[in-house]
């Protein structure tokens, strides 16, 4: 192996080996990867420019939706690229910085992807309680201000995992079961102390995953009990109806990191390391995958702009939430 000082036993590379016992079959799984990715692509760029260029999507829950397209696109492409490139060229080495900058941006985008979707709650827990002033509390600037602070939690929080990655020895070799750069995978290669970096990793799980599903839990809490109290039936589900997508979005988001935090804590002897680590990349791809497929399906708004698009009509009048 090679190293940058042997005193300090930073090693110069590490090598992503893709997913282990599975390298004959690494072609025919990159196939939905790649298909999945330029959908993911396709989807958020696609939803960015309706947002950014449709006077009628122009209003507080399309803001937090051009948020986590943004969000998805950058989390999917931190990882997926250089997945392909091991499927498909064998271009297995990565340097330690860049390791260490892909971490960075996983982390922080996926806890960046975790508080958009506490603040897309918090925008339908507004416009089904306080309908009346959905406009006045969720202003552009509000809007703004809280996007900018969920971003910056993200990026103070996880920016000690890379100092507390690049102090650590490494003298268990440079090879990484992976397609990326995960933090404890690489903390398991040092031969030093890495229960700091487990007991911070855990903390900061809390801090943004726990605040996170926390608020969420309570902002549908109270959006049932209003939608509950509603007379009308119809009234009930037409106002149920806005937040279906959301619900789906936080299945895609939160079902695999639930599945991969249980199965390496309770299934760790039974479950192969082949299935952790797919399943890893499925928690970066599929909610970037479905998310715009889920709201251009449900919304009926995305609809209308995609439908004035392709007739080629240049009216976008507002419409109401």
């Amino acid at each position: 192996m090679q190293f940058l000082n042997q005193t300090d036993l930073t090693p110069a590379s590490f090598i992503l080996n893709g997913i282990p016992g599975l390298e004959d079959m690494h072609i025919w799984i990159s196939f939905p990867f790649c298909s999945m990715y330029v959908v993911a692509v396709v989807g958020n760029c696609g939803l960015l420019y309706l947002i950014r260029y449709e006077d009628s999507l122009h209003r507080p829950m399309y803001y937090f939706l051009a948020m986590l397209s943004l969000t998805d696109l950058v989390m999917c492409s931190s990882t997926i690229p250089k997945a392909l490139c091991i499927f498909w060229f064998h271009l297995k080495e990565i340097g330690f910085d860049e390791c260490l900058v892909q971490m960075f941006f996983i982390h922080t985008f996926t806890g960046m992807e975790s508080g958009v979707l506490m603040l897309m709650a918090l925008d339908r827990y507004v416009a089904i309680c306080y309908p009346l002033r959905y406009s006045a509390i969720l202003t552009n600037d509000v809007i703004g201000k809280v996007g900018l602070a969920t971003f910056l939690r993200g990026v103070l929080l996880i920016t000690p995992f890379t100092f507390l990655t690049k102090r650590l020895p490494y003298c268990r070799g440079n090879v990484i079961p992976h397609t990326y750069y995960d933090h404890m995978s690489v903390a398991k290669l040092s031969c030093g102390n890495v229960k700091v970096n487990a007991i911070y990793g855990l903390m900061v799980a809390l801090l943004i995953g726990g605040f996170d599903i926390l608020c969420i839990t309570v902002s549908y809490t109270m959006i049932l009990r209003a939608v509950v109290s509603l007379s009308s039936a119809d009234a009930r589900q037409k106002a149920f109806s806005t937040c279906t997508a959301h619900i789906c979005a936080i299945v895609f988001s939160y079902s695999p990191a639930f599945f991969s935090f249980f199965s390496h804590r309770f299934g760790g002897h039974t479950i192969p390391p082949s299935c952790h680590i797919i399943m890893a990349n499925i928690y970066l791809l599929l909610p970037p995958t479905m998310n715009p497929v889920v709201y251009g399906v449900k919304t009926k708004q995305i609809q209308d702009c995609v439908m004035r698009i392709l007739s080629g009509s240049k009216d976008t009048k507002s419409h109401n939430i």
